[in-house]
């Protein structure tokens, strides 16, 4: 007994040490954010010789920060309201109405989980459309990337919710749409959560899908005015290590205060049902 004991506790040193090592990345990227050109473009973990505190201050002077926050917020919110809204009425529906049409549907959506994103087919429909960079082009890309995992979720979790509920609202007259805005959305209002959280970081952390797809530069995100900093010739790390702290700290913040319920988010929508 006590040398399983000690096995175990083993093992969860070994995973600690392990879990540690994720932590490894931001640690250099925070050291570094306070060093000179030279020192910085070493990479290295030691805390720097002198503190260059100005690093910070050259990001705002020289990056459009405030227009890459708001166009940031503007994307992901928008993202984040469309993703919750068709993947909680395209879950209701298809869990509600068993029929082959809806399971088709269904294993469509979990098709864009394993399925890879085409850009180039992808650029050349948006030219088609005339909407190619725009914020909507933008938004309706992240929509479609992301509404497969949603629907999931939202699929597995209401599963667990009664269908005698649904029968009794429509006997005391309630409609469809009523018995969805009503009943439906303030019980799963813990995974829509949840959703919402990873919706927000994955829109917010991407870099590819703005780099392609918006062509105007007033319109580009947070993380793609890194450009302002990057040069063919010579870049400051220092300044472009200070400017990735800026630009992580506010989701990190969020994904902290709120991994509690993304946790309980993905277990409810995994196990329930």
């Amino acid at each position: 007994m006590r040398q399983r004991r000690n096995m175990l506790i083993e093992l969860e040193l070994v995973a600690i040490c392990l879990a540690l090592m994720i932590l490894i990345p931001f640690l250099m990227i925070l050291v570094n954010s306070f060093k000179d050109i030279r020192e910085s473009a070493l990479f290295g973990l030691s805390l720097p010789r002198e503190w260059h505190f100005s690093n910070y201050k050259e990001i705002f002077v020289q990056a459009h920060i405030v227009r890459g926050f708001m166009n940031s917020f503007l994307i992901s919110g928008c993202v984040v309201l469309s993703v919750n809204v068709f993947a909680s009425m395209a879950a209701f529906i298809i869990q509600r109405r068993d029929d082959r049409f809806l399971r088709t549907a269904y294993y469509l959506f979990i098709m864009g989980l394993i399925v890879p994103v085409s850009i180039v087919p992808t650029i050349k429909l948006m030219g088609d459309l005339h909407i190619r960079g725009t914020y909507f082009s933008l938004i309706m890309y992240y929509t479609a990337v992301l509404l497969p995992f949603a629907v999931f979720l939202l699929v597995g979790f209401m599963k667990s919710i009664p269908r005698e509920l649904d029968e009794a609202a429509l006997l005391e007259g309630c409609g469809y749409f009523r018995l969805y805005v009503q009943i439906i959305l303030p019980l799963i209002i813990t995974v829509l959560v949840t959703v919402a959280i990873v919706v927000m970081v994955s829109v917010w952390n991407d870099f590819f899908g703005p780099f392609y797809l918006m062509t105007d530069s007033t319109k580009w995100t947070i993380v793609l005015q890194i450009f302002n900093f990057v040069t063919m010739y010579s870049t400051n790390w220092g300044v472009v290590f200070a400017f990735m702290v800026v630009v992580v700290a506010p989701i990190l913040l969020i994904y902290l205060f709120l991994q509690r319920y993304i946790i309980d988010g993905l277990t409810a929508g995994s196990l329930k049902g």
